[in-house]
């Protein structure tokens, strides 16, 4: 009886702890989404952060879910200030999300160093190739709003001569740089990881 108390009190300070770190990472997750940088080789417009870094480690530490929530609470935080309807942080979130679920899901099943790279490796690949779709289909449309498709197709063509179909500015912009902004995010999250474990888990090591 005692002792599946014990259990029973240990369980609810994990679950509150999972909680507590999720909403920890999240709220780290909105604020360095105001970090933005501009991308290499394209327009003032086009720019990222690492916004996801917390996403991916709280997949690592609790799961794929987690991972998926920390980036949806991300964007939702982010929508009282959108400037693009929802459209932007719904791309966002479509991309974050399949980034840290892959990783996150890989990492879950065998949880080794060497299955961590394996798993952000194959996750950036994974974000590139989405990344290229959204801006296909989401993104590009989005910014033909404010700027005519041919002008807009210039803009990247000015830094890389050989871009001059729309297909061609989510092949050699949107994938390549997606997929290096994920082997970022991972070696950051290579680099820290190992000493925040401890402190995420808590009680469950």
């Amino acid at each position: 009886m005692e002792k599946n108390i014990i259990l029973q009190k240990k369980t609810s300070d994990q679950k509150v702890r999972i909680l507590t770190m999720t909403a920890v990472l999240s709220a780290i997750s909105f604020i360095l989404a105001f970090f933005e940088f501009p991308v290499p080789l394209s327009p003032s417009f086009a720019r990222m952060d690492l916004s996801d870094l917390p996403a991916l480690i709280g997949a690592f530490a609790y799961g794929p879910e987690t991972g998926i929530l920390i980036e949806f609470v991300k964007n939702v935080l982010q929508l009282p200030a959108t400037s693009t309807g929802g459209t932007g942080e719904l791309a966002n979130f479509i991309m974050g999300g399949s980034f840290v679920s892959v990783a996150g899901l890989i990492y879950k099943f065998h949880k080794t160093k060497k299955t961590a790279i394996i798993a952000c490796l194959i996750a950036s690949v994974i974000m590139g190739i989405v990344a290229a779709a959204v801006n296909y289909f989401i993104l590009l449309p989005l910014f033909e709003t404010f700027m005519p498709l041919e002008q807009l197709i210039a803009s990247f063509h000015e830094f890389m001569p050989f871009i001059k179909t729309k297909f061609d500015v989510v092949i050699f912009n949107a994938f390549p740089f997606n997929l290096l902004k994920g082997i970022g995010i991972s070696a950051f999250t290579m680099l820290f990881y190992t000493h925040l474990s401890p402190f995420l888990k808590g009680s469950q090591q």
